[in-house]
This record gives structure tokens, C-alpha cells and sequence, in this order.
């Protein structure tokens, strides 16, 4: 409902989505699950908030298991 509301409201809403990152993170054609701002036109941009060393590992070893899925879905 918050999705639809920041959509059809134009509410420049932050919300954690996942989203096709381009770059942002170190992270590019894949999926994942980050902070954006949410408005008429979708997502709007992506937030870049600051990591611990620990955190950006993390989030590419998750990027890399959702690749791994991918790939073995679309076989």
C-alpha cells in the first residue's frame, strides 16, 4: 500500500525495494533489495547509504546468490 500510495500520490517516499542497480554499490545487472525514493515515476533514485566493510560484503555475497538463482531458474 505505501508502494501504491508514493506512486499514484507522487509522495517522494524512501522505501527499501529491490531494484536493477546500475553501479550503486559496487553492484551492476542485478537485483537487490536497497533504500530508494519512490515517486510518480517509480524509483526515483537509488540511496546510497555508507557501509561497513562487513555490510558491503554482505550485500555482494547476497547479489551473488541471487545471480547463482538466477541462473540456475533460467536454465
Amino acid at each position: 500500500i505505501q508502494m501504491v500510495e508514493a506512486i499514484v500520490r507522487d509522495k517522494k517516499r524512501i522505501l527499501p525495494c529491490c531494484v536493477w542497480l546500475e553501479g550503486e554499490y559496487g553492484l551492476s545487472d542485478t537485483m537487490v533489495g536497497v533504500p530508494i525514493v519512490i515517486g510518480a515515476s517509480g524509483c526515483e533514485k537509488v540511496l546510497e547509504i555508507e557501509l561497513s566493510d562487513a555490510e558491503r560484503n554482505a550485500l555482494h555475497t547476497s547479489a551473488n546468490h541471487v545471480r547463482e538463482t538466477i541462473a540456475k531458474v533460467s536454465v
